[in-house]
């Protein structure tokens, strides 16, 4: 298992400072923001890509994860999702989802994390919306299988599927060993479940980890590991039990001012407990 930090902490710097960045606080892994300002696809040819993988040889950086949630490149957070209404901007999204897809395999990464449908529109009834969300996945899935890159859907508060009962039935019915979750602690934390039962619920289909921290309050928002009220010990426990040897990579998109000293006190409270509980890192 190999700890990353997303670069989406880094949006004040470039790509490759930010790989810099991270290597120097001794992360062994790197998951890369696939929007702007750093590797949105369309930005990104063939040259530019290569300079990107030699960065990461140089800074002996594992790629962890492709995070192609966000498209603020052409929209926000969550827009262009897989479930609007207008179908040129749900194409948006499997476009983007194809060429992340594509980016990974280059790079040598093994998953790509995408959302979890997005906001259900105010027209749409449930079952219509993950009517969609097949549709838009049964147009990545093949290319999945290709590159041999899993797609990995991370549940999200406020979204189509954010709790373990919404998820879960969804990748069971795809039956596809390239569609998985990317497990989020603190998402779950968010959405009233404990983190630890969740993950092993879910352990069959979890690809890759995300981890920070979330206030008592339970409202999303990352937080440097230690200043919240996120149960690590027993999410790791379960981690060693059920022998997760995916990667785990930390997410705190919030610290843009100081994503250095966010990465580093979240280094310092998570390794302790990691090992304590017989986690390989």
């Amino acid at each position: 298992m190999i700890f990353g930090y997303s670069t989406n902490a880094f949006v004040k710097h470039s790509l490759l400072d930010s790989l810099d960045k991270i290597a120097a606080l001794e992360f062994k892994g790197v998951e890369i923001m696939c929007d702007q300002p750093h590797l949105y696809p369309p930005e990104y040819g063939p040259d530019r890509l290569s300079e990107v993988k030699t960065r990461l040889t140089a800074n002996r950086l594992k790629p962890t994860n492709l995070n192609s949630f966000t498209l603020f490149a052409v929209g926000d957070t969550y827009l262009p999702s897989w479930i609007e209404e207008q179908p040129e901007r749900r194409q948006m999204r499997v476009d983007h989802t194809l060429a992340c897809l594509e980016i990974a395999a280059f790079l040598g990464c093994a998953n790509i994390s995408v959302p979890p449908g997005g906001p259900l529109p105010k027209a749409m009834t449930r079952k219509e919306a993950l009517a969609l969300f097949h549709k838009g996945m049964d147009q990545v899935i093949p290319k999945a299988e290709e590159l041999k890159v899993q797609l990995l859907i991370e549940p999200e508060p406020f979204l189509l599927m954010e709790r373990t009962a919404e998820i879960k039935p969804f990748v069971q019915e795809i039956q596809c060993q390239s569609v998985g979750v990317n497990f989020d602690i603190g998402h779950f934390f968010c959405a009233g479940e404990d983190p630890a039962k969740a993950l092993e619920e879910l352990f069959p289909w979890v690809g890759h980890m995300h981890i920070e921290d979330i206030a008592a309050n339970r409202q999303h928002n990352h937080l440097i590991a230690g200043l919240g009220a996120i149960d690590y010990p027993s999410v790791f426990k379960v981690m060693k039990v059920l022998g997760y040897d995916r990667d785990i990579s930390l997410e705190l998109y919030p610290y843009v001012d100081e994503p250095e000293r966010a990465g580093k006190e979240s280094l310092i409270h998570l390794l302790p407990l990691m090992r304590a509980a017989g986690l390989k890192l």
